[in-house]
């Protein structure tokens, strides 16, 4: 008789759902090293930081007094902060004690996770998700819902989501702008989740939470504009995080805030602050909760990034491959030119570019490109994509 493994279930069904993903960060680990490497794959920094970021932790870093590294919640003055940018930001009047200062967006997600759903809570979100909503879901014990987005222009498909939302659900999780494809949900998509969730919450007797992971809301390209669908909502809470804007995604710091509107919002921030002691005490280190005004003045180049959009989007579309300019974040979302999305991001692999298969976001036959990688490593990739569809092309 086989002895059961002395871990926890969820757990092993957390790490089962993660094993698409683990094996290619395997690989891209032993393949990033190559000095001529393309690495397109991670959101990663592929450059020296920002100077502004490095003298900023240097100056918090210094102590001003005996208690400048003790235990830290979330700090009066970075929630103040935050709170402030954000009443200018959204417009929105949020108030420092609805601020919760997290080990960034993913921190934020863990502790909401904690704080606001029981084991057997269904949680729907869209795919292409980020990749880490399901194995944090399970691990909380709840139960993650998906559906696809709308296939033409990427946008939430409202009835397929009205479709998945049933007596169980508890929370709707949507990604703007969406990590993978870029795209940012305008007003009408919005209102009408609003109004989706307002309907299902009387008919079940329960608020059904939204919860908006904003985490690229500072990347947002000259051409469009962004909206926050916690301004839509009154049950719905705002997840962020700086690692992105600043590139340094090493450094954890973000937060989230209660909508301004929200109900009940006394025992809510009771709870919040009770799960992030609870589940490990995860609350950001001091240093850069003390930075946090300073972090939100600082950016990589946003014109730089755009450009980069442009040239890879037109050279991709003059090389055959369909893909949609995204909106915002630092992605491109693109379908493989065969339906075998891990085989042609092997062909590339082979080739020294390094790009994530659509199958690690639950959609094969799609694949992913970081523009983090440097302008050299872009300008290097071009002719690799161009001769591995051209490739492709002549042996179908």
């Amino acid at each position: 008789m086989t002895e059961p493994a002395p871990v926890s279930d969820r757990i092993r069904r957390a790490a089962g759902s993660m094993t698409t993903l683990l094996r290619h960060l395997d690989a891209w680990d032993a393949a990033r090293t190559a000095l001529d490497a393309c690495d397109l794959m991670l959101g990663n920094p592929q450059e020296m930081p920002l100077p502004g970021l490095v003298e900023t932790i240097r100056r918090h870093a210094i102590p001003q007094d005996k208690d400048w590294f003790a235990y830290k919640r979330s700090e009066e003055q970075p929630r103040a902060a935050v709170a402030q940018e954000l009443r200018e930001w959204r417009d929105l009047p949020f108030r420092p004690e609805d601020v919760f200062l997290t080990t960034g967006a993913f921190g934020a997600l863990a502790v909401l996770f904690q704080a606001l759903l029981d084991s057997g809570d269904e949680v729907v979100y869209s795919l292409p998700p980020w990749f880490l909503y399901e194995p944090m879901l399970i691990a909380a014990g709840a139960v993650p819902v998906k559906v696809r987005v709308r296939e033409d222009d990427n946008d939430l498909d409202l009835d397929a989501l009205a479709a998945a939302i049933g007596p169980a659900t508890r929370a709707v999780i949507v990604n703007t702008p969406s990590n993978p494809t870029g795209r940012i949900h305008p007003p009408d998509t919005l209102a009408a989740l609003a109004s989706l969730l307002t309907e299902r919450s009387r008919r079940f007797g329960r608020p059904i939470w939204l919860i908006s992971d904003e985490s690229y809301s500072r990347l947002v390209y000259s051409d469009a504009e962004f909206h926050s669908p916690i301004g839509y909502y009154p049950y719905s809470v705002l997840v962020y995080t700086y690692g992105k804007v600043l590139l340094a995604p090493g450094q954890r710091i973000g937060y989230l805030a209660l909508s301004p509107s929200l109900p009940g919002v006394a025992a809510v921030r009771e709870a919040v602050d009770a799960a992030q002691i609870a589940a490990g005490w995860l609350f950001p280190n001091a240093i850069m909760q003390y930075a946090v005004a300073d972090l939100a003045l600082l950016s990589i180049d946003l014109a730089e990034l755009e450009r980069k959009r442009d040239l890879m989007v037109r050279e991709l579309r003059a090389a055959g491959y369909e893909l949609r300019a995204p909106e915002g974040t630092f992605y491109l979302w693109a379908r493989s030119p065969i339906p075998d999305d891990e085989a042609f991001c092997r062909l590339l692999a082979e080739r020294g570019v390094l790009v994530m298969p659509g199958s690690v976001f639950e959609v094969p036959g799609h694949f992913r490109i970081s523009l983090t990688g440097s302008r050299d490593m872009l300008e290097r990739a071009r002719p690799v994509f161009r001769t591995v569809i051209e490739t492709l092309i002549d042996t179908t």
